[in-house]
């Protein structure tokens, strides 16, 4: 099993807090700050997956005029998780 808490960069969120399995399928995801709506939702969306198919899917969003969005962040969080 592999954890994280991940600060984040440029979102309302400030940390990101992450649990894989030993196969990098994502057990647990919990924002800490941000819109918790969204949050909440995108962390039951992602339970379950592949680690590496939530990054293919998740990078690069943007938040408006944001260059980083929560669900970008959490794709940088699971790069780094399992890297």
């Amino acid at each position: 099993m592999k954890q994280l808490t991940y600060k984040t960069t440029g979102t309302c969120a400030k940390y990101i807090n992450i649990v894989l399995d030993e196969n990098n399928i994502i057990t647990s995801v919990e924002f800490l700050g941000g819109c918790h709506g969204n949050t909440q939702g995108i962390s039951k969306l992602v339970s379950g997956m592949n680690a590496v198919d939530v990054i293919k899917k998740l990078e690069g969003i943007r938040c408006g005029m944001k260059s980083t969005s929560c669900p970008d962040q959490l794709a940088c969080a699971l790069k780094e998780l399992t890297d």
